[in-house]
C-alpha cells in the first residue's frame, strides 16, 4: 500500500473514531508497527494528529484547555511574542484583541502605551486596559464589545457580538488562534469564538496572528482565516524546529520570531 494510501486510510478512521491504537491501524492497514509509526509521525507533523501513547487522536476532536490553564502555560514564550507584537502598533490606531491567553498577557503589554483604541469581546482584557485593580487609569481608550457571555473564555460572544464588530473598522486585528496551518489556516476549535475572530480578521486592515510553538502546523475544527490572508505571524524561537514552520514562512506575508 502506496504512502498517500495510507494517509487517507488513516485520516478516515480518525474522522470515524476521533482515538486511534497503533494496534487498531496496524490491523487495518496490514503493514508493521514500524511503518505505522512513521506514518502517524509524518501526520503529526502536518497537523493532522497528535500521538499519544499507543495511537494518535485527531486534533480536530480536542479542544482547548480551559482559560485558566492557558494562562500558565508558555508564559515566557507568549510574552516574548506580546513583546515583538506591540512593535508592529502605532499610537492613535485602533485595533481588535479577541480572547484568549496570549492575548491576555498581550494586553499587559498594550496597557504600558497611549493613543490606542482597543476593541475586545474579552472582560477580563478590558479590565487590564483599564487599569483595574492597580489604581490607575491608561492613556488608551477601550471598547467592549456586547453579547452573551462565555464563561469558560470570560469573554463576549454570538450574533449580537459579530453585529457590534462589524459596526467598527479596525487598522489591526490581532488574534490567536487554537492552531494554525499553512494549508488550512488559522483555525478556532469553537464555531462561536471563530465567527468573533472572523469578522474582526473581515473588519481590519491587517491581520496580525500570535501564536506560540505549540499551536504551529496544527489543526483543529472551524477555520477562521486564510493563510493567504495573513499579514504578520508572530511566534517564538522555538517554532524554528518545527515541520510546519518552513510552509507557513512561505504562505504568510511575513513571519517574526520573538
Amino acid at each position: 500500500m502506496l504512502q498517500e494510501e495510507r494517509f487517507l486510510r488513516i485520516r478516515s478512521l480518525l474522522a470515524t473514531f476521533s482515538r486511534l491504537s497503533v494496534d487498531r491501524i496496524v490491523q487495518d492497514l496490514a503493514v508493521s508497527r514500524e511503518t505505522v509509526r512513521r506514518d502517524l509521525l509524518e501526520l503529526e507533523g502536518q497537523g493532522e494528529l497528535r500521538r499519544v501513547h499507543g495511537g494518535a487522536v485527531a486534533t480536530s476532536a480536542e479542544p482547548e484547555p480551559p482559560l485558566a490553564v492557558r494562562l500558565v502555560a508558555r508564559q515566557r514564550e507568549k510574552r516574548a511574542i506580546a513583546k515583538a507584537a506591540i512593535t508592529l502598533l502605532q499610537p492613535g490606531q485602533t485595533v481588535f484583541l479577541d480572547a484568549g491567553s496570549t492575548m491576555s498577557i498581550l494586553a499587559e503589554e498594550i496597557a504600558a502605551l497611549s493613543g490606542m483604541t482597543v476593541i475586545t469581546n474579552s472582560l477580563s482584557i478590558a479590565l487590564k486596559l483599564e487599569g483595574a485593580g492597580e489604581g490607575r487609569l491608561t492613556g488608551n481608550k477601550t471598547i467592549l464589545l456586547g453579547g452573551e457571555i462565555d464563561v469558560k473564555t470570560q469573554a463576549t460572544c454570538g450574533d449580537t457580538t459579530v453585529e457590534a464588530i462589524r459596526r467598527y473598522r479596525a487598522d489591526v486585528a490581532m488574534l490567536s488562534p487554537v492552531g494554525l496551518h499553512a494549508k488550512y489556516g488559522a483555525m478556532s476549535f469553537e464555531h462561536h469564538e471563530a465567527a468573533i475572530a472572523r469578522a474582526m480578521a473581515e473588519q481590519a486592515q491587517q491581520l496580525v496572528l500570535l501564536a506560540d510553538h505549540a499551536k504551529i502546523g496544527q489543526a483543529s475544527r472551524v477555520i477562521y482565516a486564510r493563510t493567504a490572508d495573513i499579514d504578520v505571524l508572530v511566534t517564538d524561537t522555538k517554532a524554528r524546529e518545527l515541520p510546519g514552520l518552513p510552509a507557513l514562512r512561505k504562505a504568510c506575508e511575513r513571519v517574526i520570531l520573538a
